[in-house]
């Protein structure tokens, strides 16, 4: 898929409201002990891991749930989770932390400055109804130069995504990931690319780096 289209977006209020309204925290009470994409899917999730994260550091997996889908090899000083639902990051083998938290509620971060030195969003962001204000906090807890790796696929919760994901088709998706990197005002070197696997589901990414000025 080429992703040398322009597109240019317009957002208003309307544009981040959902099919369901009702409080996320109702919504994800439940516990889900399941993957979201399949197999292939996973494995193109974690092969993204592996080229950006940097083995040792400290990594957020934000919008975090069962599975974090990290390289078994690789030894991280400490994953945090950031999630919906306690049981299901309890029971993620990767996760050292986690944090129950409902960013459309609540969309700054509970960390301190330049703590993270890296980041993940895994097939979620189209539920954030606050994008850039969560991405430009999300900025702030990581150093300067640390990669954030958000993937998405063309499975989710529909009643639960944004207006303005439900209209766009998978490419375009990319680029509305794009407009809120950009937007959020701390992030370089912003790269969009399909990473679908031969079979199974399609899997898509937003790479970038943060970037911070300079003391």
């Amino acid at each position: 898929m080429a992703f040398d289209k322009k597109y240019r977006f317009s957002l208003t209020e309307s544009s981040f409201r959902r099919q369901d309204e009702t409080p996320d925290e109702a919504f994800y009470r439940v516990p889900r002990f399941v993957s979201h994409i399949d197999p292939f899917a996973m494995d193109a999730v974690t092969e993204l891991y592996r080229q950006y994260l940097p083995d040792g550091g400290v990594i957020l997996d934000l919008m975090s749930s069962f599975l974090s889908h990290l390289p078994e090899e690789c030894r991280y000083d400490r994953v945090v989770g950031l999630g919906m639902n306690d049981r299901e990051m309890a029971n993620n083998r990767q996760l050292d932390d986690w944090v129950v938290q409902d960013l459309n509620r609540e969309p700054r971060l509970p960390f301190v400055d330049s703590e993270f030195d890296g980041a993940a969003i895994c097939v979620s962001i189209n539920y954030l109804t606050q994008p850039v204000v969560v991405l430009a906090d999300l900025g702030r807890v990581l150093k300067s130069d640390a990669p954030l790796v958000i993937s998405y696929s063309n499975r989710f919760f529909e009643t639960k995504a944004t207006a303005a994901w439900l209209y766009l088709q998978d490419e375009q998706r990319a680029h509305l990931v794009r407009h809120f990197l950009e937007a959020a005002g701390c992030y370089r070197n912003i790269e969009l690319m399909d990473r679908s696997p031969e079979f199974g589901d399609p899997l898509f990414a937003v790479v970038a780096r943060v970037m911070k000025a300079n003391p």
